[in-house]
């Protein structure tokens, strides 16, 4: 088992050497510890999964949802656990090995404390470089949402949504979920 303190850098053979279920993230060669999340959090996570569970079924198993912890290795530098992960059906088997070895199409983060930097910055910009197709973020505080759609390999905000407005998927059309149900 790898002893966090002894490096500065680390890559994924390193981040495999920790213990399962260990609560870390490689971003940039820096393992990334943070607490389990706030209850919100889980609450809009599970609000998201159902409405989003429900519209892959309704399209006769378009999909793969993913919920963490599970990883994504997008480089040997890079292994994320996202707050919800959509693989379209087609780029399953591409992708989806023991973990998941590239970009998923959506990514789905929701701000906590000790994660916000991360998942607005780093994780973002990665993702960007890495394919994802749609990243929405969620902020429980602002109780707004932002998805943004990759164009020409670069992320444009397609939308931003408050408490009360629909946050609609470019990637997944006719996909759309109240805002007003996540913060309950």
């Amino acid at each position: 088992m790898l002893t966090v303190e002894k490096k500065k850098k680390y890559t994924a053979d390193d981040y495999m050497m920790l213990e399962e279920g260990a609560p870390f993230q490689l971003i940039n060669n820096e393992l990334i510890m943070s607490p389990s999340p706030l209850i919100i959090h889980q609450l809009i996570l599970g609000e998201f999964y159902d409405a989003l569970k429900t519209y892959v079924k309704q399209q006769e198993n378009q999909g793969l949802i993913v919920l963490p912890p599970m990883d994504i290795r997008l480089d040997a530098n890079n292994i994320y656990q996202p707050d919800l992960i959509y693989i379209a059906k087609d780029r399953i088997a591409e992708i989806v090995k023991d973990r998941i070895e590239g970009a998923p199409d959506l990514v789905l983060e929701i701000l906590s404390p000790s994660t916000a930097y991360y998942d607005l910055r780093q994780k973002k910009n990665i993702y960007e470089k890495y394919g994802v197709k749609e990243y929405i973020v969620v902020d429980p505080t602002e109780q707004s949402a932002e998805l943004y759609v990759l164009k020409d390999g670069i992320y444009q905000m397609h939308q931003k949504t408050q408490n009360n407005e629909q946050l609609s998927s470019v990637l997944l059309q006719g996909f759309s979920i109240d805002l007003s149900k996540l913060f309950q």
